[in-house]
């Protein structure tokens, strides 16, 4: 593989969290995994948690979330593997997060879209222009 070997140590953190697995009749964890990496090199991992209501939570957000906690701000890159495996893009709420945790930074933000082929594209890509 040609692809940086942070994007392989993200992928395998966010491998090793995902652990798909039904934590009440009403809440089913684990389907999505995610790695952010800050901009100070750290990974930070999250998984979703789906609920019967709207208070389940993305796993990207999860993990933005866990890199808040621990006093980082700054994303640098971004993957999500999906319950099939495949990794693919954030959800427009995840987007919306990354925008404005860095709305001057937000669109050099990397994002893996497909491990296997090692396609990366920049947030700006995928959200050019900010509703506000």
């Amino acid at each position: 593989m040609i692809m940086d070997k942070i994007w392989e140590e993200m992928y395998n953190n966010a491998k090793a969290v995902q652990n798909e697995r039904q934590i009440s009749e009403y809440v089913l964890a684990g389907g999505v995994a995610a790695a952010v990496l800050s901009a100070s090199g750290h990974i930070y991992t999250g998984v979703c948690i789906d609920t019967c209501s709207t208070l389940g939570i993305c796993a990207e957000r999860n993990a933005i979330f866990n890199m808040i906690t621990n006093g980082e701000n700054e994303i640098a890159k971004v993957l999500a593997i999906m319950d099939n495996g495949k990794s693919g893009a954030p959800c427009g709420a995840c987007r919306e997060l990354m925008v404005q945790l860095m709305p001057e930074k937000y669109k050099d933000i990397e994002i893996l879209m497909d491990y296997e082929s090692e396609r990366i594209i920049k947030l700006g890509d995928i959200t050019p222009e900010w509703w506000i």
